[in-house]
């Protein structure tokens, strides 16, 4: 009976160890001797905590609950609302405005440049550099417009004058593209750019800003002392062509004309008699008066009618049968009696009745005749465009007898009207910008140039003025004497200052059916001995009685270039 017993319990106990858990195995191992206990030998792996996967699956379990949750709340409890939503939104593509490019003066001044615009983001607003008389040579444009869904149905920026015009290309750049979702009402509820803008490139022009603002102001003051209606002014670098002033008075306003909110003013200028919508520098047409002498001069010297030093009496003017009225003669008359002048005199002096005798003749003085003031004064560029990158340029007209006999009902030319072309009157038609090209080519001898309003490198296209004809250099040398006796002793005084040397040479023309308004003319360059600026004003339309002539404009000009603007007088 022990014995079973005893059996029992060593079976029962035998059996409830046949399975030893691992750690016991290990349980003495740490007496065992040779265990780097340094690299853990002979310690013991414990189990993972049965508590971690219930942890686990715990997370696992709620991580679930919620998926299902939101499952369900997207199908059953939102389902409704998500569908309508779907239904009802919509994607389209619309464009994102690249920015136009930066239109600088000569010295990176900013005259164009973009703003933000607090309305929308899709395009920036145009900012335009005020008070400058530039804005019939910048331009304006036209922003991208929307229709009543929203969508830009003028795609584009619109350029409508000026460089903005001319150098779209350059300036605009190409727009990028973007997503926008919407609701049914047209409200968008996200967006997102697939292609982004290329803004446009910057242009250097020519112009220095701080010149003309003040030689805009000048004639401003000018005009509003003497009454004149309107007038232009232009400077130019005799040897590059480079337009470095150009200024137009009345004109609009190209910030005025791109936002488009201002009816009033905007329809005032569309209404205006003065055409302040006329690039006068680029497209008016002006009667010359006797500007034109220094070029007929030339061709006076060339075709050697008269030694440079012989004399012609004034006496105040000329007198000429009359055909149809034999007791009648036809007078002809200077603006005073000059009394004996030679070449370079009379055109200080401005002697109309020598350019009479050396023009049409008269008694035993040879003139040089209609067909050859046509011939020299077109060789300086008139009566043709400039080439000037510019649109609406006006070739001008100059008098002959084609013209005559075509505008006339075919009458024939006589003597006087060769004077009177002589003296820029009758049919003579001239752009201050052919003006300022044709004395630049008096101060450099020969080269008449292609003007431009960009900043150039190095010498721009050149024409040279004899081609197969012989002019003397010794010529351009007599001319630009009596141009600096203009100056010194004749009509251009106001202009002999004592800081710059400067040649010059004025001119009058009447204008109007009762000849009550004249348009004052002054051009010239400097520095005399050295030249390198030409330039060319005109005063439109004032009292013929007035003393305020556009050489005040040039004076007051100077005067103020000797303090703020130096470096133009060296």
């Amino acid at each position: 009976m022990f014995h079973q017993i005893k059996n029992f319990f060593i079976k029962r106990d035998y059996r409830s160890n046949r399975d030893i858990d691992p750690d016991e195995i290990f349980l003495d191992s740490k007496n065992l001797p040779d265990f780097d206990t340094y690299q853990f030998e002979g310690r013991i792996e414990k189990p993972i905590s049965h508590s971690v996967f219930g942890i686990m699956m715990f997370f696992i379990i709620c991580v679930g609950v919620v998926f299902v949750y939101k499952v369900w709340d997207l199908q059953i409890i939102e389902g409704q609302t998500f569908r309508i939503r779907s239904d009802n939104n919509s994607l389209h593509k619309t464009l994102v405005f690249a920015d136009r490019g930066v239109i600088y003066d000569r010295n990176k001044v900013p005259l164009v440049w973009n703003d933000i615009n607090p309305e929308t983001t899709d395009f920036s607003l145009r900012v335009y550099a005020t008070s400058t008389g530039l804005s019939t040579i910048l331009g304006y444009i036209k922003y991208p417009t929307k229709d009543s869904s929203g969508f830009y149905y003028q795609d584009s920026y619109d350029p409508k004058d000026g460089i903005e015009k001319i150098y779209n290309d350059q300036i605009a750049g190409e727009n990028g593209i973007k997503i926008i979702e919407t609701d049914v009402k047209g409200n968008i509820i996200s967006e997102s750019i697939i292609e982004p803008p290329v803004d446009g490139g910057n242009i250097d022009l020519s112009i220095d800003v701080n010149l003309q603002k003040k030689l805009n102001n000048s004639l401003l003051d000018i005009a509003n002392r003497a009454g004149y209606k309107g007038g232009a002014g232009v400077l130019m670098d005799i040897h590059t062509g480079e337009i470095i002033a150009s200024s137009n008075f009345p004109e609009y306003e190209s910030g005025v004309m791109t936002k488009g909110y201002d009816s009033t003013k905007i329809n005032e200028w569309i209404a205006s008699s003065n055409y302040p919508f006329l690039n006068r520098v680029v497209s008016g047409l002006y009667t010359p008066g006797s500007i034109m002498k220094i070029f007929i001069a030339i061709g006076v010297l060339t075709e050697g009618v008269i030694s440079p030093t012989k004399q012609i009496l004034s006496t105040g003017s000329i007198s000429i049968p009359n055909p149809f009225f034999p007791d009648k003669p036809s007078i002809f008359l200077d603006w005073k009696a000059h009394g004996l002048v030679d070449l370079r005199h009379a055109i200080a002096v401005s002697s109309n009745v020598y350019f009479y005798e050396v023009t049409g003749g008269y008694q035993t003085q040879k003139g040089i005749g209609i067909t050859n003031i046509e011939k020299y004064t077109r060789m300086f560029g008139f009566g043709t465009t400039t080439g000037v990158y510019f649109p609406g340029e006006n070739s001008g007209t100059i008098p002959s007898p084609e013209w005559k006999s075509e505008n006339f009902n075919g009458e024939a030319w006589r003597v006087g009207d060769t004077y009177n072309t002589a003296i820029g009157q009758y049919g003579f038609q001239v752009t201050p910008l052919q003006v300022v090209r044709a004395v630049s080519a008096i101060a450099n001898e020969g080269a008449l140039l292609t003007p431009t309003f960009l900043k150039v490198d190095g010498m721009n296209n050149k024409i040279k003025i004899s081609g197969n004809i012989n002019l003397d250099q010794n010529f351009y040398t007599i001319v630009k004497e009596g141009m600096r006796l203009c100056v010194t002793v004749g009509t251009c005084q106001p202009l002999n200052l004592p800081f710059i040397e400067i040649a010059s040479k004025t001119g009058t023309a009447q204008i109007g059916v009762n000849k009550d308004e004249v348009n004052s003319w002054v051009i010239g360059f400097w520095p005399y001995k050295n030249p390198k600026y030409a330039f060319a004003v005109v005063m439109e339309r004032g009292s013929r009685s007035n003393q305020f002539s556009a050489t005040l404009v040039m004076q007051e000009f100077f005067n103020w270039m000797n303090i703020y603007a130096s470096e133009y007088l060296k």
